[in-house]
């Protein structure tokens, strides 16, 4: 039998991300319910790994993820000053998988429409498309997607 661990806090037992994990599962729900993108795709995953980044840090409001995810908010620099300085008592496990989630989100880029260019155009244009980090196509996506739960 395992070791029991409330979130890391058990005497040398078995470090469960219970934070992170509960995090990755109202993402995903989210973006599932949503129909936005296809589950398993490149894009479902940047859009699952950048709100479970965002419901982590942020706390369980989820006025308060709206409010992140905004296009005028700087989410990059916001999730890199939380993982800088993590709140005192935050789980080891927890902040760990945020940060090679967040590690993982800068490296890898996704071709995308041209949301940035489209200030006072009035259609979008699929076909031009720019490669994007996958949290910033992730953060417009989990924008959406929270819109419409």
């Amino acid at each position: 039998m395992l070791p029991e661990s409330t979130n890391g806090a058990g005497g040398g037992g078995l470090a469960v991300p219970m934070d992170w994990l509960c995090a990755e599962y109202v993402a995903d729900d989210v973006l599932r319910t949503s129909g936005l993108v296809a589950p398993g795709s490149l894009e479902f995953r940047a859009g699952v790994r950048t709100l479970s980044l965002t419901i982590l840090l942020s706390g369980a409001d989820p006025a308060d993820w709206l409010c992140r995810t905004a296009h005028d908010h700087p989410w990059s620099a916001w999730v890199d000053e939380r993982l800088g300085a993590p709140a005192p008592g935050a789980p080891g496990p927890d902040l760990a998988l945020a940060r090679d989630t967040w590690r993982r989100l800068r490296a890898t880029e996704l071709r995308a429409a041209d949301l940035a260019g489209l200030a006072g155009l009035t259609g979008v244009d699929e076909d031009r498309q720019v490669w994007l980090p996958a949290w910033q196509a992730g953060v417009a996506l989990s924008h959406l997607a929270l819109r419409l739960c």
